[in-house]
């Protein structure tokens, strides 16, 4: 099964102003699975993100952080007026599957009741792990998006219990900042994960502190070739 390191353009669940900037030093370090939030910047910077990103052959998904329901609506016809690869996030998948009807985009809603901003996830395993049940069985939802570690469970032990009772790809997301961490992801049964802030602030474990060693590093992680130890 694969698994993906999903670069996330973002801090504070918000994009950052200079996330275009960002992109090249991606896609040379050899990042091809890049993201961004639907809030932080307006929609024509995103579209001209999302341009960057497709013109460098790397896969774009959109993570929905909004709370409210109109906003994740909108952000909903957001990516498909800019025709993102992957939706992520959200809570309203009842509301976001009719638009996203008729088009290519992969929806990976999250699982579980989400508070705040930058979002938490909160409620039991088991509460968290019936909700990711009953999304998965839904036609149109194609994986989920797991706030394991902004969560008061230990994150790995919570991804393999979600794993475990569901069949569609799952992506770890939520404040990820070590090899360790990423290595216990891949060994829960999850399809990738997510690292943003961590990369942007140079502050993921075992890598130096400027955003193109990050990078290398953490993809060295994802595909196998560098270990925690």
């Amino acid at each position: 099964m694969r698994f993906d390191f999903i670069f996330m353009l973002t801090r504070g669940d918000r994009t950052v102003v200079n996330a275009r900037s960002h992109v090249a030093t991606a896609i040379a370090a050899g990042v091809r699975h890049i993201g961004f939030k639907d809030i932080g910047v307006p929609f024509d910077v995103l579209r001209n993100l999302h341009d960057e990103i497709k013109s460098g052959g790397a896969t774009s998904y959109l993570e929905v952080v909004s709370l409210d329901a109109a906003s994740e609506i909108k952000s909903a016809q957001m990516a498909v007026d800019l025709g993102v690869d992957y939706l992520l996030g959200g809570t309203r998948a009842g509301a976001v599957i009719p638009i996203l009807d008729g088009s290519d985009i992969q929806y990976y809603p999250f699982p579980g009741r989400i508070t705040g901003h930058p979002g938490r996830l909160e409620g039991s395993v088991k509460d968290i792990c019936n909700s990711a049940i009953a999304l998965a069985a839904m036609e149109a939802v194609d994986g989920l998006d797991l706030l394991a570690w902004r969560s008061h469970h230990h994150g790995a032990d919570l991804a393999r219990s979600v794993c475990e009772v569901v069949d569609v790809p799952v992506i770890v997301a939520g404040s990820m900042n070590s090899p360790r961490c990423v290595d216990e992801v891949r060994c829960a049964g999850a399809a990738g994960f997510t690292v943003g802030t961590a990369a942007l602030d140079g502050v993921f474990k075992g890598a130096g502190a400027a955003l193109s060693s990050q990078l290398s590093s953490i993809q060295a992680v994802c595909d196998g070739s560098k270990h925690a130890a």
